[in-house]
């Protein structure tokens, strides 16, 4: 049986233009989106996120309590 699309890259190394579209997404497409565009799973996009020093966090969302 094959893998599903969104894990064919499962256990293969990261391309350089894999973490560079990888960083230019970080904080503003949620992590299961990055998953599915760059055919990894969420598992292997945080794991990556942490080894290069980056977060995942969204960064332009505010907390609830200040919408009151």
């Amino acid at each position: 049986m094959a893998k599903p699309k969104y894990i064919a890259k499962s256990g293969q190394p990261w391309a350089p233009a894999e973490v560079k579209q990888l960083k230019s997404m970080g904080g503003r497409v949620p992590t299961g989106v990055i998953g599915l565009k760059l055919q990894r799973p969420v598992a292997g996009v945080r794991a990556k996120a942490q080894e290069i020093g980056m977060s995942l966090k969204p960064v332009n969302k505010s907390p609830r309590s200040k919408l009151k």
